[in-house]
């Protein structure tokens, strides 16, 4: 039996001034469908959600809704009463014995909220800060029984292992419907099944999370031999990329991954490491930063303890942790901002660094943007000899020819960040310190920044809670797990996480109650919840197998599509091939979902 759509949109339009943001927009979305929504920022994804939820109306065409069907929106600002508690937005007039035996609300109190004593629970609204508000509104939503959940931009303020669990309880959840925006195109590729790209007042369908949205932009743009050859070099490298080594791709089925072989397969490596690091080496030294025994003591933690940690010519640096480990502090201590309690910091003689930070205050509202960039240079030198001018710097990173002449007082937070990110780019450092380099930043802005910095020949720092943006554009992941150490990952986010879930686990059975908010497991964190070792390893070879199952699939697909070729004309002959078609398609479709339901076995435990 076919899906009921819940909520169709016909021929919609809707402007604001001159300028449609939709125009004849037609789609709908099924029960259990899941679709991610990306495009540029002011291009109109957040009105599209507003529309789909019924919040705003569109100027014209018809939005409707199967009766019944509830629909719930976490939008970029939130309407409630700050004089309202905590507990009444989250649980409203449930009684405590309601909720208290219900594992799926203590669960995502626990990871969103930090638990749900009472001293949590009747904090006002008004007291909490714009992140615990926004934790607050996605907590309420997945509390309360909708059949669409629209979410615009819900890894705000959520850390690495916040965004793995809401994706986890997100597909655990099948017959839920999903509409999301989000910049963190990890979180996309786990959560959708369908991507909607929103520009130019149209919205464009594909098949597929981000990966086989990349995929299917580039084949289109291959086969139409039209496209632009910025927009070409910059998907093929993407594709690239998501081919040759993404730890967060281990866990994909191997038959989606192979289909962008053909494509990619004489497509270089997106940086050329050697080179890189040869460039760097003769503009830095040896020497670049340094820490030598270094302690730092803060609200009673340990946040270093005698750390001797050496970052050298051209390492591209990730450093992840939960929110309060101390990664911002580490930047200062490296950048010199912040004075160790003991030990010392080295900085090489040639050292010039750039410092992303999380604040936006040094811009001056008065200048333009090619102004404000224009005051640091007037042109940047990039590796292998390539040069930028300020206005093609600016361009680069989403700054038309137009837009470059606005006055910064004008521009949105997404536009600042990238204006700030541009002229510490016009400084020609040597060594970019990047602290949450992705807020604010739509995809296609983050895929030019990304191209950008594959060309950067320093060394690169990066904190950022983005796992797509950390593992595309850096080469090493450290991690700060809470014992006052750097710890240096080979296994990247993947085994940040593991080492995360076992430190819970430990502290969970050395003291018999659910683990403390503060070293939240992305996963369930109860141990009655928890699932075995042996059932893992038992998920992992279904996975194994199936994946088998699955290319031999495809094999006998292409075989039957080249036989119905052949007897093209050849009615009958066709109409056995067609039922032999479906049958395989019905096989396919159950051993994806086996597949589904194995993988979540085996990430979950």
């Amino acid at each position: 039996m076919a899906p009921v759509n819940l909520v169709n949109l016909e021929r919609v339009s809707k402007a604001y001034g001159r300028d449609p943001v939709l125009d004849e927009v037609s789609l709908g979305v099924a029960q259990g469908e899941r679709v991610g929504v990306v495009g540029r920022n002011g291009g109109g994804k957040s009105t599209l959600l507003r529309i789909l939820s019924g919040v705003e109306a569109p100027d014209r065409g018809r939005v409707s809704r199967t009766a019944g069907t509830h629909v719930g929106l976490l939008a970029q600002r939130d309407e409630h009463d700050p004089e309202s508690s905590l507990r009444d937005v989250v649980l409203g007039d449930l009684a405590a014995h309601e909720w208290a035996g219900r594992p799926l609300v203590r669960q995502v109190l626990t990871e969103l909220l930090g638990g749900f004593d009472d001293a949590t629970l009747d904090r006002r609204v008004g007291s909490l800060s714009g992140g615990e508000r926004r934790r607050m509104a996605l907590a309420a939503l997945l509390l309360d029984d909708v059949d669409l959940l629209v979410l615009d931009e819900p890894t705000n303020h959520l850390d690495v292992e916040a965004v793995a669990w809401l994706a986890t309880h997100l597909r655990g959840r099948r017959n839920l419907a999903l509409v999301v925006v989000t910049h963190d195109r990890w979180f996309l590729d786990a959560v959708s099944d369908r991507t909607w790209e929103v520009g130019r007042g149209r919205v464009e369908e594909y098949d597929g999370g981000y990966s086989a949205y990349v995929l299917a932009k580039a084949e289109r743009a291959r086969q139409a031999g039209a496209q632009e050859a910025r927009r070409q070099n910059l998907l093929r490298k993407e594709l690239a990329w998501l081919r040759r080594g993404a730890p967060a791709r281990t866990t994909k089925p191997k038959f989606r991954v192979d289909a962008a072989t053909a494509l990619i397969a004489d497509e270089p490596p997106p940086r050329d490491g050697v080179e890189l690091l040869r460039f760097a080496g003769s503009r830095l030294g040896r020497t670049v930063l340094e820490l030598h025994d270094v302690s730092l003591r803060r609200g009673g933690r340990n946040l270093l303890d005698r750390v001797t940690w050496p970052l050298g010519p051209g390492d591209r640096i990730a450093v992840v942790g939960a929110n309060g480990a101390g990664k911002t502090t580490l930047l200062q201590v490296l950048t010199g901002t912040l004075r160790p309690d003991s030990g010392r910091v080295v900085e090489g003689s040639t050292v010039r660094s750039a410092v992303l930070s999380q604040h936006l205050d040094e811009l001056d509202p008065a200048r333009r943007v090619l102004e404000a960039v224009e005051d640091v240079a007037t042109h940047v030198a990039l590796a292998g000899g390539r040069e930028l001018s300020a206005s093609q710097l600016c361009e680069q990173l989403g700054f038309g020819p137009d837009r470059q002449w606005t006055p910064v007082a004008d521009l949105s937070g997404g536009e600042r960040r990238r204006l700030q990110l541009t002229r510490l780019l016009m400084g020609g450092p040597n060594v970019l310190v990047l602290d949450e380099p992705t807020n604010d930043f739509d995809v296609e802005t983050l895929t030019a920044l990304e191209d950008l910095l594959d060309s950067f020949a320093g060394t690169l720092l990066v904190v950022s809670h983005d796992r797509y943006f950390v593992e595309r554009v850096c080469d090493t992941t450290v991690a700060l797990l809470g014992d006052g150490a750097v710890r240096h990952l080979p296994g990247g986010i993947e085994e940040y996480l593991k080492r995360r879930r076992a430190l819970v686990e430990a502290i969970a059975d050395a003291s018999g109650a659910a683990p403390d908010a503060g070293v939240a497991s992305p996963e369930v964190t109860t141990p009655a919840a928890r699932r075995s070792s042996a059932d893992a390893r038992a998920a992992r070879k279904d996975m194994a197998r199936l994946e088998r199952e699955l290319a031999a699939i495809e094999r006998d697909e292409s075989a039957l599509h080249a036989e119905m070729a052949t007897h093209a004309t050849d009615h009958v002959r066709i109409g056995e091939l067609s039922a032999r078609m479906r049958a395989l398609a019905e096989r396919k479709q159950q051993a994806e979902e086996l597949w589904l339901a194995a993988a979540e076995i085996a990430e979950g435990s």
